[in-house]
This record gives structure tokens, C-alpha cells and sequence, in this order.
């Protein structure tokens, strides 16, 4: 009879990576066309004016010009403005 439990499942799990998410371009920072501001869970930052919001809720520039943060009604915002 064994005198210690069965692992299982317990050491099978791998240790998998980060998925790099968070604020890549932040407020003031200059950005080109296609060029990642914020990847994501959800949409905790909200695509404004320059910007459009991917399917995995990643928020890009579609225009040239500075990043821009602000909030209006409770809700962060991300906008391109143009330089």
C-alpha cells in the first residue's frame, strides 16, 4: 500500500508565458498608423477619434498622430490626435 497520494494532475501543468498585455504607447507618445496602444482583457480602455478596437480587444492607431487618454461618463478613452 502507498504511503504517499497519487500526484495526478498536479505535476503535469506546464508554466506557461505572459501574454505581454497592458499600455504599450502611453499619453504624449507619438504613434504611426497599425501600431499597438493597448492590448487587453475586455475593454477596460475604449477606442476613441484615430483609434479602432480589435477582436481581442486590442486598441490601435489608424492614424498618425500623439496618444491621448482621457475620461468622459466614467469610461477611460484612447484617442490619435494629429500632431
Amino acid at each position: 500500500m502507498a504511503h504517499t497520494k497519487s500526484q495526478g494532475k498536479t505535476n503535469q501543468k506546464s508554466n506557461r508565458p505572459g501574454q505581454r498585455r497592458g499600455v504599450k504607447k502611453s499619453g504624449g507618445q507619438h504613434t504611426e498608423v497599425g501600431q499597438i496602444i493597448v492590448r487587453q482583457v475586455g475593454s477596460h480602455f475604449h477606442a476613441g477619434i484615430g483609434t479602432r478596437l480589435g477582436k481581442d480587444f486590442t486598441i490601435y492607431a489608424v492614424r498618425p498622430g500623439i496618444v491621448k487618454f482621457f475620461q468622459r461618463l466614467g469610461k477611460k478613452f484612447v484617442t490619435v490626435i494629429h500632431a
